[in-house]
C-alpha cells in the first residue's frame, strides 16, 4: 500500500486553519520536513502520520491523500 498527499488540498487545508508547516509539525508529532515533502508529494507516508495529519486538518483521510 503507498499513500501520497493531494497536494493542493493538504496545502489549502492547511492554510484556511491558518497553519504553517511547523505549527502542523508540532501538532501532529512530525518533522516539518517530512511534511514538506510530503505536500510535495515527493515522499509517500504511513497510514499513522496520514490518520494524524488528517485529525488535525479537520478532513477524513480520502480526501487529504490517495491510497494506492
Amino acid at each position: 500500500m503507498r499513500i501520497t498527499a493531494k497536494s493542493e488540498e493538504l496545502i489549502r487545508r492547511r492554510m484556511l486553519l491558518g497553519l504553517t508547516q511547523r505549527e502542523l509539525a508540532r501538532q501532529t508529532g512530525l518533522s516539518h520536513a517530512y511534511i514538506s515533502l510530503v505536500e510535495r508529494s515527493m515522499k509517500s507516508i504511513g497510514p499513522g502520520a496520514a490518520k494524524r495529519l488528517s485529525s488535525v486538518l479537520g478532513k477524513p483521510v480520502e480526501e487529504l491523500f490517495t491510497i494506492q
